[in-house]
């Protein structure tokens, strides 16, 4: 490998998971991590990983922090506002520094007009494969299920106690993926070839409904958890009577009607094809979560 293989939002969950991915395969002195704050780097740091501060606003400092970067794992962003110029910005700086080699964690999704439910979070997205489809370098996009991360955060910490899955997601079926499956793939796309400018499905094998999931959380959790799917105005009435955020609601409820629309019912092989192991099932994560 001529230059490092740098790890954006390298201090993140996933980010971090990637940089573990890829010390199973790499040196550490082969790893670039990008932070915006390098007082949170320290364990990175303590590991061998090559920290470098650059901001997904400033152009420049990402073209600095680029430099003698090989590959880029670029970590979408989470301010919904600001991205589609942050996500040009990475692309552009990219592209000044010399990378080769840009690896996008996209989404997967079937409606791209402003019309879907899931367009807020869409077009940053479609913003990033935009600009690097039409970028003098070689990319790889990833186009990322539903984390099986998010299934508590939807299902609300109480939910042992509540018995009640309470989500406007009707009979939508998603293809929740592990976290850690999504950074070891990651790692396996970093160090391989024959990636560039090819676009993954990264997704689970399965795709389920969340009535299928309550029923797999009671076998688990030994408590039986009941499925409600309410209408969405319900539904952000009833949360914002026990004091959720607005924004947290708005959120909620436009991945509840994504998937209750079929956005995200996509299944793949990518997973198992690329590593040569099984994915994560829902149900051992589910039990690592849930179970007695």
């Amino acid at each position: 490998m001529k230059g490092k293989i740098l790890i954006t939002g390298a201090t993140g969950n996933l980010g971090g998971l990637v940089i573990d991915a890829l010390l199973s395969k790499i040196e550490a002195n082969q790893i670039a991590g990008l932070v915006r704050d390098t007082n949170k780097a320290e364990a990175l740091q303590a590991k061998g990983i090559d920290i470098r501060e650059g901001n997904y606003d400033d152009e420049s400092s990402l073209e600095k922090a680029f430099s003698g970067v090989e590959k880029i794992y670029f970590i979408s962003g989470n301010d919904l506002d600001k991205r589609v110029d942050q996500h040009k910005n990475i692309v552009a700086a990219a592209e000044k520094a010399g990378v080769e080699h840009v690896v996008y964690t996209s989404f997967g999704r079937k409606d791209e007009s402003e019309n879907s439910p899931i367009y807020p979070v869409a077009k940053g997205h479609l913003a990033a494969e935009d600009a690097l489809k039409n970028a003098s370098l070689d990319y790889t996009i990833l186009k990322h299920n539903l984390y099986m991360e998010v299934i508590p955060l939807f299902a609300g910490e109480n939910l042992l106690e509540s018995k009640t899955l309470f989500l406007p997601a009707e009979d939508g079926k998603t293809g929740f993926m592990a976290r850690k499956d999504m950074a070891v793939l990651a790692a396996e796309i970093l160090t391989g070839e024959g990636h560039e400018n090819k676009t993954y499905e990264v997704s689970a094998e399965k795709a389920f409904t969340f009535a299928e999931i309550a029923a797999l959380i009671s076998e688990v959790s030994g408590t039986e958890i009941n499925y409600v799917s309410p209408n969405p105005e319900e539904f952000a009435k009833t949360l914002k009577g026990y004091g959720v955020p607005q924004p947290a609601i708005d959120m909620t409820v436009m991945f509840a009607k994504g998937i209750a629309q079929g956005e995200f019912d996509e299944t793949a092989t990518t997973y198992r094809d690329f590593t040569g192991n099984e994915p994560t099932s829902l149900k051992t994560f589910l039990a690592d979560t849930y179970g007695k």
